[in-house]
């Protein structure tokens, strides 16, 4: 008989240690959940975004509450990008945007904004940039955001470091990649 005991005791404690697993199990999926509602929620409100959807395509793209300021900048940093490499001109134009964007010196966003200009953020983050800033502008939160001011800016990286005497200054790379950015920061406007 007492075989038997320990036979179903140790049934019982292996039953148990499984169901604790379990609730562990369910406990960090839940509270993992929760951490991502909260980011997509603090990304959300950062960028003025309402829709849940925008917010999580910023997370997806790799921007936290602390970096969204950065998404205006990224149709700057694409022109930038336009021929290769960024020059020093451009770099300390890209820069000045940022400070008077808030980008404080040595920050998460700063930290974010110096790793792009020394290696191109992906495709995906140019390509669904665009969208998400007309979101931006489109939510009628105060953003200081204006798709005049962002294009003028576009304009000024792409005349930084070309051409000769003035003549020449934005490549056909430049100008084609500046009509495309027009066209996303300013078809929806009202």
């Amino acid at each position: 008989m007492p075989d038997r005991d320990i036979i179903q005791e140790r049934g019982r404690s292996l039953e148990d240690d499984y169901f604790r697993k379990k609730d562990r199990e369910l406990i960090e999926k839940i509270q993992r959940a929760a951490e991502a509602d909260r980011a997509r929620a603090d990304v959300g409100r950062a960028a003025g975004l309402t829709d849940p959807a925008l917010a999580q395509e910023l997370l997806d793209l790799g921007f936290t509450a602390e970096t969204v300021v950065l998404l205006p900048l990224v149709p700057i940093l694409q022109m930038a990008w336009a021929e290769g490499g960024i020059t020093k001109e451009e770099r300390d134009l890209i820069v000045r945007f940022a400070r008077s964007r808030g980008i404080a010196e040595n920050s998460a966003a700063d930290l974010r904004l110096t790793s792009w200009m020394t290696d191109r953020p992906s495709e995906a983050v140019f390509a669904r940039a665009g969208r998400l800033i007309r979101a931006m502008l489109d939510s009628g939160s105060d953003t200081g955001l204006n798709a005049d001011d962002l294009v003028a800016y576009c304009e000024k990286i792409a005349s930084a470091s070309g051409g000769v005497f003035g003549i020449g200054r934005i490549s056909a790379e430049e100008r084609k990649l500046l009509s495309g950015l027009v066209s996303d920061l300013k078809s929806r406007q009202s």
